[in-house]
């Protein structure tokens, strides 16, 4: 991510983003007995743990006639500083289903450095591999649900954090999709960052999930390649217009040359 998008995304989403960072307790003292599912955390370090799904996530990531796994594998990244008695913004990160990719594979390489920079939290759930039929909405729904609840389960502020959604290429339509879901499972949307998506999946998870009028304000940032040959700019810019007519009036859209 360039610098000048960082700072594109920094004036859209809110002082937040970068106020979150904080340095004021050592690393040693923050940790002490803290921990994510039974893991350890260690502010500015990444943890990965094994967590129960809901009967609720079962029947999602059934989807598509899926097995159902014995639990979700939940990643999640903290900043130096993380003192859980804070409130933190949540990156929710979706993946691409092209090549296997998995939602924490999408966090290690492409959201966790700039956002752990910016003092943000990032969050992924996935199987333990892959899905081994459908990779369907279902599939990346329940897991990413279950991660969440484990971060509510582990730091009981976290139910007031405010969540944003983000997605590449195909993950950006997941994010599209199942953001509305996570407001209406209660969460606190407050934007989205989505690069590369050239069809509106916003709208339909708006309409299917019903999350209520106030949803059409949340902050949607658009990412868009000049040189994309997959998903043409001129297509995302269709993807925006549909937003629009759908009433979300809260949307940027940028370009960047790649």
């Amino acid at each position: 991510m360039t610098r000048r998008l960082v700072r594109q995304v920094r004036l859209f989403f809110g002082p937040g983003l970068a106020g979150a960072v904080w340095f004021a307790l050592s690393s040693s003292v923050v940790a002490a007995g803290m921990n994510f599912a039974g893991v350890p955390v260690v502010p500015g370090g990444t943890v990965r743990a094994e967590v129960p799904l809901s009967a609720v996530e079962k029947s999602y990531v059934s989807e598509g006639g899926n097995p159902v796994p014995p639990y979700t594998v939940a990643v999640l990244a903290v900043p130096r500083g993380f003192d859980p008695a804070r409130s933190w913004h949540v990156l929710v990160v979706f993946s691409t289903s092209d090549f296997k990719i998995q939602n924490r594979d999408d966090l290690k390489n492409l959201y966790a450095p700039t956002a752990l920079a910016e003092g943000w939290v990032v969050i992924a759930g996935d199987g333990l591999v892959p899905a081994p039929g459908k990779d369907s909405s279902g599939w990346r729904a329940g897991h990413t649900l279950a991660a969440l609840d484990a971060l509510q389960r582990s730091f009981p502020g976290a139910k007031n954090w405010p969540v944003a959604c983000a997605g590449y290429s195909g993950g950006a339509k997941r994010a599209g999709l199942l953001t509305p879901l996570l407001a209406v499972a209660g969460y606190h949307i407050c934007g989205l960052f989505l690069t590369g998506i050239n069809e509106d999946t916003i709208t339909e998870g708006y309409r299917k999930f019903k999350p209520g009028n106030a949803y059409l304000e949340t902050p949607i940032f658009l990412s868009v390649g000049t040189e994309d040959k997959v998903a043409t700019p001129p297509q995302q810019m269709m993807a925006k217009a549909s937003m629009q007519r759908a009433g979300f009036g809260n949307i940027r859209l940028e370009t960047f040359p790649n």
